[in-house]
């Protein structure tokens, strides 16, 4: 039997009265006890599905499943699950222990029984000191923590996190997500957090789920998304990746020959798949994976290579990220007109770039990886 917070939607649609497809056949599997992050764009769907696993919108058609049980037509309060919601939604005029309390006493636990199990959260969250305060008096983490105890005193098999951090600054966001995480982990219960942040996705989750358009782009661990996306639009979207395209020149055995608008070639390997002579294909290359070196924008740049002018340099402490205005002929072909390098820090001050410099940018042909999808893929909707 499926663990109890384990959760399989199922051919999961929704369409709303207007005619909007807010979530168009979702198939996902979160194992029970795991940290999920739902990422995309504003409107992608993945707030609907939060709603609809915590009961507060109805599928159209599909399946809810958590630990076992088809759960669509349940009420919230029967779904084993709790929400903690973007604003918060703390009573002004209860106190700490109160709010925290309140959830036990909707449901009709008894006041000694509901502040008992309070204090008991009230501990697990380091609010002790704070008890009595109103959420007046409290800062934005601790309003946090308070919603976070009042989710969790109802002991869910799921909770479900709707965009928890965006109301932080950002030194409470790095702190709080760091404290999700080791929550989640004391917890042992399974968390779907909600965000349109990659960085927050990647740090704090066991599985990331690229959405677009209604549709997951892909579903897998945090370094799989990042390190090894599947299509265009997820290259693109998780902001590591560089994204071109050429046309297959040859495919001798399990590499990839590709055509540049120069004479350039690429090489990388074609692993699964086999595209047919002279299909134009997409390939990513990982921004910390390639090497910058100046250019006398004459004669033909090397295999794997990129050339063109530095548009802007950005400081980013433990690197450079170096932005580069592709050559024109490039840009037709790549679908791109910006390529973008990280390079170390001691590297680059060593022989610093600036705006308009003609350079070559450069990787090693294990670095490309063969992508899904064609130009529909290749930015965020």
């Amino acid at each position: 039997m499926a663990g109890r917070g384990r959760i399989d939607l199922v051919g999961l649609f929704k369409r709303f009265p207007d005619g909007t497809v807010a979530v168009d056949g979702v198939n996902l599997a979160v194992e029970d006890g795991s940290y999920c992050c739902l990422l995309g764009p504003s409107g992608c769907g993945k707030t609907t599905i939060l709603r609809m696993i915590a009961g507060h919108e109805t599928p159209t058609d599909g399946e809810i499943v958590i630990g076992g049980e088809n759960v669509v037509g349940q009420p919230p309060s029967r779904r084993g699950t709790a929400m903690m919601f973007q604003s918060y939604a703390l009573f002004p005029h209860l106190t700490v222990r109160d709010n925290i309390a309140f959830s036990l006493r909707a449901r009709g636990v008894g006041k000694a029984e509901r502040y008992r199990e309070a204090d008991r959260v009230i501990e697990q969250v380091q609010l002790a000191a704070l008890a009595s305060r109103l959420p007046a008096q409290l800062s934005g983490g601790q309003q946090q923590r308070v919603a976070l105890a009042r989710a969790i005193v109802t002991k869910p098999r799921v909770l479900l996190l709707d965009e928890p951090l965006s109301a932080l600054d950002e030194f409470l966001r790095l702190q709080m997500r760091s404290e999700l995480r080791q929550m989640q982990r004391q917890l042992g219960i399974t968390f779907i957090h909600v965000t349109h942040t990659q960085l927050e996705a990647v740090a704090v989750a066991d599985q990331v789920v690229v959405m677009d358009r209604g549709r997951i782009e892909q579903s897998s661990s945090a370094r799989g998304i990042y390190a090894e996306p599947k299509s265009a639009y997820v290259a693109r979207f998780m902001g590591g990746q560089n994204v071109l395209s050429g046309a297959v020149a040859e495919a001798p055995g399990a590499v990839l020959r590709l055509g540049g608008p120069r004479g350039q070639h690429f090489l990388l390997a074609a692993r699964e798949r086999r595209p047919a002579r002279g299909q134009t294909v997409y390939f990513s290359v990982r921004r910390d994976r390639v090497r910058l070196a100046r250019w006398a924008r004459d004669g033909a740049p090397p295999d794997n290579a990129v050339t063109g002018s530095v548009k802007a340099v950005e400081y980013q402490g433990t690197y450079v990220k170096v932005t580069l205005a592709l050559a024109m002929a490039e840009t037709a072909v790549n679908g791109a007109d910006e390529f973008v390098v990280y390079v170390e820090e001691g590297g680059y001050f060593g022989d610093p770039l600036g705006v308009g410099d003609g350079v070559v940018a450069s990787w090693e042909a294990d670095e490309a990886r063969l992508l899904a999808g064609g130009p529909a893929a290749g930015a965020p909707h």
